[in-house]
């Protein structure tokens, strides 16, 4: 696998991009985004596991089920969530729009939105912004395109790599946004993948799903999940590989190049949580099942008053602990070590249950660093599973607490 850095997805063969601004934001930054395949593609995708659904994640989960998906259009500022009859029609409006501009059916059109929920979509500027966006998709246009879906993100966020499969290069590529209001089981966090693989639609949506739910769900920021989280994945077979359709070697190359790129985008969210100073990832081993090391994790990196503590640089073992035996896995308490380690130093902090003495200065030089690991082994099985987050600090509560002014 080649991690192609600083590229941008438009590398994807057939795929074209741009982004602009159309009003939706005061601040005047770019809020519309238009991504394009040239060739039909196949698609699948992870949606919010919220009950309030905001209308483009309902409507695009009828949508990604068509035998073709060619256009993804994509407005920040404005969530069009709980505006009740009249936002859905007006995701419908705009896949309408989008497929008349571009010659293709509205069921082949996917729709995201973000932003503020509960306030109406200005059509007029977002009917405008699509007739003007459309005559400016091109190659060059990935990093506008990438700008144009972020909210209170500080950076956008892109992977791109390539693979050999068959003797042919197959790239795939992601774009995300995530900064706030991101917990596992999506989170407000919109994440695109693109491919030029030619794989069976069914294979994709499993793989796809598989992966989702061990990268982009095992994140946490603040332990609210949104209205209108989606991760989809367009997939237009320009590569000309043989058509994947069987778990083969072939398969397995892909899997792990999807794998990598949306680990990499997940972790990307993490690091820009709001306000956030510290990259957290839990790593998890030896659990009974994969269910309880994932269960594990998951509390670990949702437990607020750990997150406190990082920010703190505060080497409160007590905290992890604690959120380990709430988090209603399977466990042996007697059996549990904790290490907490970054840029290769490592301190001991739990083993087999209990709390060890340690020097206070050095772990204090560990917990000063951007990004710390917590190495959990629950000794109770052969199970791992990680999970990212990051701290939470004054920032966090400032931002979300004018996040509509």
């Amino acid at each position: 696998m080649k991690i192609l850095e600083n590229k941008s997805f438009t590398l994807v063969k057939g795929i074209k991009a741009a982004g602009i601004s159309c009003g939706l934001k005061k601040s005047g930054k770019k809020d519309l985004c238009l991504i394009y395949s040239e060739e039909k593609g196949i698609s699948a995708g992870a949606f919010t596991q919220n009950q309030v659904k905001a209308a483009p994640v309902l409507l695009s989960m009828k949508n990604v089920e068509s035998e073709n998906v060619q256009a993804l259009i994509i407005n920040s500022g404005n969530a069009n969530a709980c505006n009740g009859a009249k936002g859905y029609e007006d995701a419908v409006t705009t896949t309408e729009l989008v497929a008349k501009n571009l010659n293709i059916l509205p069921s082949e059109v996917l729709v995201q939105s973000t932003g503020i929920i509960g306030l109406p979509l200005p059509m007029d500027k977002l009917i405008s912004g699509i007739n003007n966006i459309c005559p400016k998709l091109s190659k060059d246009g990935g990093e506008d395109a990438s700008l144009a879906i972020l909210t209170t993100d500080t950076f956008p966020k892109t992977v791109t790599v390539q693979i050999e499969i068959d003797n042919k290069t197959v790239t795939i590529a992601g774009i995300a946004k995530g900064s706030g209001m991101i917990h596992p089981n999506m989170a407000t966090m919109l994440g695109n993948i693109f491919t030029d693989v030619n794989i069976s639609k069914e294979l994709l949506n499993e793989t796809f799903k598989e992966s989702i739910d061990n990268t982009f769900n095992m994140i946490s920021v603040d332990g609210d999940t949104s209205t209108n989280d989606m991760c989809i994945i367009i997939a237009n077979g320009a590569a000309e590989n043989k058509l994947i359709d069987t778990k083969d070697e072939n398969f397995k190359i892909f899997k792990d190049a999807l794998d990598y790129v949306n680990e990499s985008l997940a972790k990307l969210i993490a690091k820009d949580g709001e306000g956030a100073t510290k990259l957290l990832e839990v790593s998890v081993s030896n659990g009974k099942t994969k269910k309880d090391s994932k269960l594990v994790a998951k509390s670990i990196i949702t437990s607020n008053l750990t997150k406190c503590a990082f920010f703190g640089e505060d080497a409160n073992w007590g905290r992890i602990l604690c959120a380990i035996g709430y988090s209603k896995a399977d466990l042996n308490i007697e059996s549990i070590d904790i290490h907490l380690n970054s840029k290769g130093n490592s301190v001991q902090v739990v083993k087999d249950g209990a709390g060890l003495s340690f020097d206070e200065d050095y772990i204090k030089n560990i917990l000063e660093e951007d990004k710390i690991n917590i190495l959990v082994d629950l000794k109770n099985g052969k199970h791992n599973a990680k999970a990212w987050g990051c701290d939470l600090s004054y920032e966090y509560v400032k931002i979300n607490g004018s996040y509509r002014s």
